[in-house]
Order: structure tokens, then sequence, then C-alpha cells
């Protein structure tokens, strides 16, 4: 069985699929990728199904040693990817024969990318899924990060699996599958959100100050949630509820009156009102942001976040918009 070897494990690079789905009433959390969509789509040129096993990259990406040939794609962020010291390009399967060092470099837009093998990573699941939850220690290697020497066993079930040829350490491939990558956020994006269940909760100034204004992703960011500053948002009655579930994207507002964006570590419940929720469609941008980036938040409707998602999706498979 082939498999890559951990040389350089890079800043925080996991292991993740689809997520942990199907287990927030028992308490047990998600996970999964920051960038749902660039992992999909990782995936989908690597010729895997959309959930399989992959690497997200946060920042500063690992050096990996192939054992035996394998085939991989790099989606999401705009790395600069070598094999043996030669480029290859992003959102595109390249070979990496036995022996090959895989690097993945210089950072030049985005915050984290998917590194797809071909076959997916085939590592032991708990509850179903391979997803790494830092917080839990859930997940392949005990639920942490990447460590040099760590063996990342590789799969054989893909898709659609076409002939490689070749004899350079970096071949580029036949695309198995298509798709257009995600227009990446250079310094801040903005995402689209609707209105939560407790908006009641805030005033209409914290409202506008939310859709009106430019908070910044603090250091205190991580795959749990994103601490903003900008304006506080006030609340007409206290920032305490009753403890409740929380979807990824939900915006937690504590006293300090400070935005909290929940990511895909987040926790299964809250005790904070929540003031909107960003659409899942603009997920994927929120999650290559970086600490220091801006994100600013535009109001829509229920209809225009099922559209933007359907768009999304057929974006995915390649097609035109």
């Amino acid at each position: 069985m082939a498999s890559l070897i951990v040389a350089r494990a890079g800043m925080l690079t996991t292991v993740q699929d689809r997520g942990r789905w199907g287990y927030q009433g028992l308490g047990v959390p998600v996970a999964g990728p920051m960038d749902w969509y660039s992992h999909a789509l990782a995936n989908r040129l690597a010729g895997n199904a959309s959930d399989a096993a992959a690497l997200e990259v946060t920042l500063i990406g690992p050096e990996l040693v192939a054992e035996g040939d394998v085939v991989c794609v790099l989606a999401g962020a705009d790395f600069d990817v070598t094999v043996d010291g030669t480029s290859v390009p992003g959102h595109q399967p390249f070979t990496a024969h036995s022996g090959s060092h895989v690097r993945v470099g210089t950072r030049r837009a985005g915050a984290r990318g998917t590194l797809a093998v071909r076959g997916g990573l085939d590592l032991p699941a708990t509850f179903g899924s391979r997803a790494t939850h830092l917080v839990s220690g859930m997940g392949p290697f005990g639920g942490r990060a990447l460590r040099p020497g760590d063996r990342l066993a590789i799969g054989t079930a893909t898709l659609t699996v076409l002939p490689t040829t070749g004899h350079s350490a970096a071949q580029n491939c036949e695309c198995p599958g298509s798709g257009a990558p995600l227009t990446l956020p250079r310094g801040g994006a903005t995402v689209r959100v609707v209105a939560a269940a407790h908006r009641e909760r805030f005033t209409d100034a914290a409202w506008r100050a939310l859709t009106g204004a430019r908070f910044i992703v603090t250091p205190q960011s991580d795959r749990m949630g994103y601490r903003l500053e900008g304006p506080a948002l006030s609340h007409v009655r206290g920032a305490d509820i009753l403890s409740e579930p929380m979807p990824v994207g939900a915006i937690q507002v504590p006293s300090s009156g400070q935005p909290i964006l929940l990511m895909a570590d987040r926790q299964t419940t809250g005790g904070y009102a929540t003031i909107a929720n960003v659409i899942t469609a603009d997920l994927p941008l929120a999650g290559q942001l970086a600490p220091g980036d801006w994100i600013e938040f535009a109001p829509c409707t229920h209809d225009e976040a099922i559209a933007a998602l359907r768009a999304r999706h057929t974006s995915l498979a390649g097609l035109s918009v």
C-alpha cells in the first residue's frame, strides 16, 4: 500500500474529511474542512469521492515523502507546490514517484489548502469519520495535527482512475474531474448573512453595525472560531441564553459585544445569543481568512442563500453558472 511520510509538518496540517455528522445530539463535534468547497474540489480532481479524507494545510505547508507512486492535487489557497524541487500547478493532479519529496511552500493567497491523494487517506475512523477535531482529540493520530514521522496510508477507492505515464518526479496527469477553483480573498472578504434566531435580542443599531462595518480577524482565532474586532454589537437583553445547538457560520456575541464567527471545530452547543449566520455558500471564503484579514457581512434573504449554494455546486461540477 502506498503512503506519505511526514518529513515536516507545517504550521497546522490535519486530516479532514467531510466531518462527523449525525452525532451532535450526543455532544460529538463535527470538525471537517474549513473550506468545504476546495476540499470537495481537490477530491473531485483526484478522482475521489468528495468526502474522502485529505490533508488541510494552514498558512505554512508540510513536506511529505512518497512511499510508492502517488497522485496528488492541491486546491484552495495558492501555495507554491514542488516535487523534488520542480514546481507543479495547483488544481491539477500531479504524480509523485516513490521516494519523491512533495513540498507545500510559499503561500500567495488564501489561508488553507486541501491536499488530496488519489484513493484517499486510509486512516482509522471515529464515529464513521476521519476528521480531526483538535479540542476533543478525536480523529487520526489521537486527534492532533501531523508531526514528523507520521505515516499516511493511501487507500484504493476512487470514482475515476485514469492511467498516468512518464518518469519525471512531477508528471502532470489527465484530470479525472473538473470544477472552478474558489476565488480567493486577498486581505479580506465580504460574506453574506441571514438573521439568526436571536436577532430580536440585539438592537437595530447592532444589526446596522454588523452589516455596515468592517471587522478584523484577531490572532485569537482558530478552527473553532474567529474572534472578531470591530464596533461593539449591543444587546437588548443580556448576552447569555440557555445553551442550544450551534451551526457552523453562527455569529455569537458575548457580553463584550465583539462577535465570534463559529467555524469547523465549533462546539455542539453554545450559551451566547447569535445575531446572524454566514450562508453555507460563503463559508469557504471565511475559511480562507487568516488573522489580520478583514471580514464584512452583507445581508441576504434565505432564497438568495439557497440560490448561492446551488451556484456553488454548479461551479464545483464544472458547469457554467
